[in-house]
C-alpha cells in the first residue's frame, strides 16, 4: 500500500516533467524555424544582370536574371578559359538538389563542376529553382510528382529552361548538337523531365541520386540516359519510395525505383533489354544497354555506398548527416565519358 501511494505521488511528477520537456522541445523547434525563416527573408536577391542581349566573349562567371511567369528567375554561367567565339562549344545544364540553389551547385568544393568545365572546355549553366525567398535559397524544381512548392504551384520550369537556352544560344557560341543536362536529386528528376519534354534540344542527360518521377513523358526522339545512384541512398530509395529522413513527406513523393526508371528508358529507346557489364570496380559497377535506336545508350552506374550524394564530390553542410559520397567513381568523369562516347 505504501509503495502504491509513493507511485501515485511520483507518477504525476514524471508526467509533468515529460510534458514540460516535450513542450520545451516543441517550443525550441518553433523558435529555430522562426529564426531560420527570418534569416532567409533577410537575405538579398542575387546580384545579376538583366542584359540578356550582350554577347559573352570572355571567359569567367556571369549571373543573369529575367522574369518568367511574373517570377524573377536567376542562373549562373561559367565560361572556360579555352572558350572561343569562333568555335561552337558544348553546354551542360546543371540542376541543384531540392532545398539547394545555384550557388551550392556551382561550389567547386562540393561538385567540382567548374574544374571539370576548365578541363573539358564546355560551358556550364547553373539554373536556380523556384524559391519563395528573393535570395533564391531553399529552391526546388517542378519535376512532375516532385518537389515541394515548385510542384504545388505548378511552376513552369520547363519553359524557364527553354528561355535560358534561348538566351544562351544568342550570347554564346554553343554547339546545339552537344547540349546536355544533369542534376542532383530533385535536379536529376528535372533532367528526366527535360528528356521527356525538351528531347529535341538535348543530346543526353545524366541523373544522379534522383529517379524519373515525371507525370507524362513523350520524348520526340531517342535520347541517351546515364543514371548514377548509391545502393544505400537513404532519401531516394534505390528500390523505390522516400526515406525516413524526410520529416514531411508531402513535400516529396513515393519515388519511382531506379530499376523502373532504367526500364522505362530502355523501352523508350528500344534498346537490347540485356545489359553489358562495362565496369566492375571496388564499390561500384556500371551496366550499359546498347543496340538502341539511332545509336543512343542507356547506362546505370551503382555505388555500394555514398548515400544520397554526388560520387567523387563532397556533401554540402546543408545536407548534414548521412554517408559521405562514394569515391569509387567520379560522377563528372563517368558523365563526360558517357557524353563523349554516345
Amino acid at each position: 500500500m505504501k509503495l502504491r501511494s509513493q507511485f501515485l505521488v511520483v507518477l504525476p511528477l514524471v508526467l509533468l516533467i515529460f510534458t514540460t520537456e516535450s513542450c520545451s522541445r516543441g517550443w525550441l523547434r518553433t523558435k529555430i524555424r522562426e529564426r531560420f525563416q527570418k534569416r532567409m527573408e533577410e537575405k538579398p536577391a542575387p546580384i545579376a544582370s538583366s542584359d540578356l542581349t550582350k554577347k559573352i566573349e570572355a571567359p569567367g562567371d556571369y549571373t543573369f536574371t529575367f522574369s518568367h511567369g511574373d517570377i524573377p528567375r536567376y542562373y549562373k554561367v561559367h565560361v572556360p578559359k579555352s572558350y572561343s567565339i569562333n568555335k561552337p562549344t558544348p553546354l551542360l545544364l546543371v540542376f541543384h538538389g531540392g532545398g539547394g540553389d545555384m550557388e551550392i551547385q556551382s561550389n567547386e568544393e562540393y561538385y567540382h563542376q567548374i574544374s571539370k568545365s576548365e578541363e573539358n572546355g564546355h560551358i556550364t549553366i547553373f539554373p536556380n529553382g523556384y524559391s519563395k525567398y528573393k535570395s533564391g535559397k531553399i529552391a526546388t524544381w517542378n519535376a512532375g510528382n516532385c518537389c515541394a512548392e515548385a510542384r504545388d504551384k505548378k511552376i513552369d520550369d520547363v519553359g524557364y529552361v527553354k528561355e535560358i537556352l534561348n538566351h544562351a544560344t544568342k550570347q554564346l557560341q554553343i554547339d546545339k548538337s552537344k547540349v546536355y543536362s544533369t542534376g542532383m536529386s530533385n535536379g536529376a528528376m528535372m533532367s528526366y523531365r527535360l528528356a521527356c519534354e525538351m528531347t529535341d534540344q538535348l543530346a543526353a542527360i545524366t541523373a544522379v541520386a534522383g529517379t524519373d518521377n515525371t507525370v507524362t513523358c513523350s520524348p520526340t526522339k531517342p535520347i541517351s540516359v546515364l543514371h548514377i545512384h548509391a545502393k544505400d541512398d537513404d532519401k531516394v530509395l534505390f528500390y523505390g519510395g522516400s526515406g525516413s529522413s524526410f520529416k514531411d513527406k508531402s513535400l516529396v513523393t513515393d519515388f519511382v525505383s531506379v530499376p523502373k526508371s532504367i526500364s522505362k528508358w530502355v523501352k523508350f529507346n528500344e534498346c537490347n533489354p540485356t545489359p553489358k557489364r562495362v565496369l566492375e570496380a571496388e564499390g561500384a559497377t556500371c551496366d550499359e544497354y546498347s543496340e538502341c535506336k539511332e545509336g543512343v545508350k542507356v547506362k546505370l552506374c551503382v555505388t555500394e555506398s555514398g548515400g544520397h550524394s554526388w560520387p567523387g564530390g563532397k556533401k554540402p553542410s546543408l545536407f548534414f548527416g548521412g554517408a559521405s559520397p562514394s569515391q569509387a567513381i567520379k560522377a563528372n568523369d563517368v558523365m563526360w565519358n558517357f557524353f563523349s562516347d554516345k
